[in-house]
């Protein structure tokens, strides 16, 4: 079992940067691969970016190529999301998830815990 708590959100004007964080509990952290997801009101959530048990790979979305990175530590039992250059459509819930799947997945349904969510505000 693992629990995930998510800090860092708040409001940004656009062009700014953020750093997420998600602070996992549990000794077997390093064996979920892990993912962020967002989601904006009215919205479904969608992925965003996952990082592999290791941090030797990762994938992130489309929409947030070249901006965000994800990264973790786990000796810190600790994954992070770096955001640069963020817009007003970067505005959202953020959440962080676990899966115990091999190789990276975009898919909400392979992720097996989640966190409360960390809001994100972009302002133009």
């Amino acid at each position: 079992q693992v629990q995930l708590v998510e800090s860092g959100g708040g409001l940004v004007q656009a062009g700014g940067s953020l750093r997420l964080s998600c602070a996992a509990s549990g000794r077997t952290f390093s064996s979920y691969a892990m993912g962020w997801f967002r989601q904006a009101p009215g919205k479904e959530r969608e992925f965003v970016a996952t990082i592999n048990w290791s941090g030797g790979s990762t994938y992130v979305a489309d929409s947030v190529k070249g901006r965000f990175t994800i990264s973790r530590d786990n000796a810190k039992n600790a994954v992070y999301l770096q955001m640069n250059s963020l817009k007003p459509e970067d505005t959202a819930v953020y959440y962080c998830a676990a899966t115990m799947q091999a190789g990276l997945t975009d898919s909400r349904a392979a992720y097996d815990y989640w966190g409360q969510g960390t809001q994100v505000t972009v302002s133009s």
